[in-house]
């Protein structure tokens, strides 16, 4: 039984994941860059990349709006058997709308709505992990009203608020004595609250820096519904209930650089350190326990973990801007930690994109994202449950911006 209560926890990594299932595209734009964007102002999504640069807009009113189009494979090879499995996912369609407005020439307010996670997982009924999970689907939509204010000419500072309400659901298989197709869905939904601020301070003419910090999120899920089919024989001992949690999702501190090497030649660089430490263990409390579905307390003793960031954009003309960028993605999940709930590899991004003006005020912007997850073989020692993995995600975003 105890299975049972360890695979639940697959719903704190997949909201939690910062390699391959954390969805960070927030702007076209900064996607094409390699997800830069906290040392320059990119337009109304740098109301989310760094708050404080929003005042650095040319215009009053501005506009984003755009959505991806995701599409992520994980493969596993098994240690046991040497069988290659791989997940069939459907098409995740994660979107965001960002618009600022230039109160004066120091005070800037905006108001942005994103969804940073909203992906499914499947890898199917019948495959060799079924008793760990089956399949995770996960809805978070993020509202964030935000303000920035320009102290002088180089130094602006900028603060959001964020209300988040998420759901989940995940499927998977129960390895009890009796009957051969016993499965458990675990649904819930919750609201949790956090904020974002950034600095930004213009070093020179041509170099800027920026920090910015999101704080960590604590997703208290309470009164969650767990729903067992099983055999007759065995409903005694799974009765449909409740479940809470709380789900850390950690804080993240960026710092960013960004020098314009010519009129045309933007160039950036980034790192951000990922709290993941905070992330120790998952804890589950069962409305109604029996002695085969208790309380449980999980470890997870996720590592703190980096991202490198660098990037360019170049501005042929009035009318086109082309972009470029790479990024490396540290992965929090230890050897021992590691399974296909959490497929959690060393990831490398390329990016590339352009916006081009369709007409005065109107630009439609375009971007690819290419995330190769480096292969890795563990073992997860609680299940004894081992093999490789490799994930590859393809992402193309379109948007558009509108300037008043």
């Amino acid at each position: 039984m105890k299975k049972i209560i360890f695979s639940i926890l697959g719903i704190a990594p997949f909201l939690l994941h910062a390699g391959g299932f954390q969805v960070n595209l927030q702007g076209t734009k900064q996607t094409g860059m390699g997800h830069l964007g906290t040392g320059f102002y990119l337009g109304a999504s740098s109301a989310y990349f760094n708050p404080a640069t929003m005042g650095h807009a040319e215009n009053k009113l501005n506009v984003e709006f755009g959505a991806s189009f995701i599409t992520a494979k994980v493969g596993f090879q098994s240690q046991e058997t040497g069988i290659v499995e791989e997940t069939d996912n459907p098409l995740s369609t994660p979107f965001y709308l960002h618009a600022t407005y230039k109160i004066n020439d120091n005070l800037s307010a905006g108001l942005s709505v994103y969804t940073p996670f909203g992906s499914t997982v499947e890898w199917g009924d019948d495959w060799s992990g079924k008793y760990l999970i089956q399949d995770i689907s996960l809805q978070a939509i993020y509202v964030q009203p935000t303000l920035s204010y320009q102290l002088n000419k180089k130094l602006s500072i900028g603060a959001g608020f964020v209300y988040v309400n998420g759901s989940v659901e995940i499927n998977r298989a129960i390895p009890a004595p009796i009957g051969n197709s016993n499965t458990v869905n675990l649904k819930g939904s919750t609201n949790a609250y956090g904020f974002n601020a950034g600095v930004h301070y213009q070093l020179t003419e041509k170099l800027g820096i920026g920090v910015t910090y999101r704080s960590k999120v604590d997703m208290e899920l309470d009164g969650g519904d767990v729903t067992f089919d099983v055999d007759p024989r065995l409903r005694s001992s799974f009765p449909n209930t409740e479940f809470s949690a709380t789900l850390p999702l950690p804080a993240t501190t960026t710092l960013g650089f960004a020098y314009q090497a010519t009129e045309k030649l933007l160039i950036s660089v980034e790192g951000s350190f990922v709290q993941w430490s905070e992330y120790k263990s998952l804890d589950f409390d069962f409305k109604d326990n029996t002695a085969s579905l208790k309380d449980s307390e999980n470890p997870r003793n996720y590592e703190d973990a980096m991202i490198f960031r660098v990037g360019a954009q170049y501005t042929t003309n009035e009318n086109l801007a082309v972009r470029l960028g790479v990024y490396f993605d540290q992965s929090p999940v230890q050897d021992d930690f590691f399974n296909p709930e959490t497929p959690s590899t060393d990831n490398l991004g390329i990016s590339a994109g352009f916006s081009y003006r369709i007409i005065d005020k109107l630009t439609v912007d375009a971007a690819f994202l290419y995330i190769h997850g480096f292969e890795r073989e563990s073992q997860y020692k609680r299940d004894n449950f081992g093999g490789k993995y490799k994930v590859k995600t393809y992402i193309p975003t379109l948007g558009l911006s509108y300037n008043f």
